[in-house]
């Protein structure tokens, strides 16, 4: 049976501007690129990379009156029937500068509508939840509706997977959350943020999952960049996964490709953990390759071709 993942989350319009380099504070920097327009959102990002990689995906999001969800979630395998709208804020927004010397990006997020999904709004979606074998969220909506969903998730047999982004400054997660949280994957700076233990090597990245495990967690993913990403279970499996190379044009959406895609390969008991995260690492380097958030995921024949390629 094909899988079914619910993707609880973020929909955004983003304006992306290309420069030659992040400038200094008070600096004024020239750019022949001007605005452009497409779709993200970390909610979106990581459904679009799991519908692109042939799990049916429902998709509990929340939007703006005047959004077009035909034109702008037109993906094959990516339900939109729990598409919601506000009556009171816009479709959320995010302005991106994406730097040409390095790929690398900085994201300013305006909430709007994201901000306005309620736990009661996750409630009239029981239905999309409880046919998933996964259900995934991120912190772009309010942290309430994650809990409600996880849940209600976990009331029905269904594994929760955490992107604990954007994470806090202060005040950590609460505990309720990280208890509904079967599979976390912070990078190296929102787990810092999250254990206080700075991401550096092996050694730290266990201590940082020994963490998550304390706090009733299962199943732990580190994503550190170029690295690649490190892995480690309550049961003492651990290891490290390495990057797909390529040049970096942007890495917007990097993370959100490799939760998305990786989550359509993962089996219910996380046995081919390691396989599953191989797959989405492939996936996020598609991503990397290309400009644009939703834009630049890959679809599903893109990522095995990569995999052939690398087949030992």
């Amino acid at each position: 049976m094909a899988k079914v993942i619910t993707v609880l989350g973020s929909t955004n319009i983003d304006k992306v501007v290309q420069v030659p380099r992040f400038g200094a504070s008070g600096e004024t920097l020239h750019t022949p690129n001007h605005i452009t327009e497409a779709m993200g959102g970390k909610g979106l990002n990581q459904g679009v990379a799991s519908a692109r990689s042939g799990a049916k995906t429902n998709m509990i999001t929340k939007v703006g009156m005047a959004f077009d969800v035909s034109k702008n979630m037109n993906v094959d395998n990516l339900m939109t029937d729990h598409v919601m709208r506000s009556d009171n804020e816009e479709t959320g927004q995010a302005y991106i500068t994406v730097s040409e010397e390095t790929g690398d990006n900085i994201i300013y997020i305006y909430g709007g509508a994201n901000a306005d999904m309620t736990a009661a709004d996750v409630r009239e979606h029981v239905e999309a939840i409880e046919e998933s074998d996964f259900v995934i969220a991120q912190l772009e909506t309010p942290i309430e509706t994650v809990i409600e969903a996880f849940k209600i998730a976990h009331e029905h047999g269904v594994k929760t997977i955490l992107n604990p982004a954007p994470m806090p400054e202060v005040g950590g997660l609460p505990e309720e959350l990280l208890s509904l949280t079967d599979v976390i994957v912070p990078n190296e700076h929102e787990t810092f943020l999250l254990t206080g233990v700075e991401v550096s090597d092996e050694k730290s990245m266990i201590h940082n999952a020994v963490y998550y495990f304390e706090h009733g967690i299962d199943t732990v993913i580190i994503t550190i960049g170029s690295n690649g990403s490190f892995y480690m279970r309550d049961n003492g499996e651990k290891g490290i996964v390495p990057a797909f190379k390529t040049k970096a044009v942007d890495t917007t959406a990097a993370g959100d490709t490799f939760i998305g895609a990786m989550t359509t390969r993962l089996e219910k008991d996380l046995s081919n953990l390691p396989d599953a995260m191989r797959y989405g690492s492939a996936a996020s380097s598609v991503t990397v390759s290309r400009a644009g958030a939703q834009p630049s995921i890959p679809v599903e024949t893109e990522v095995s071709a990569i995999l052939a390629a690398h087949a030992e």
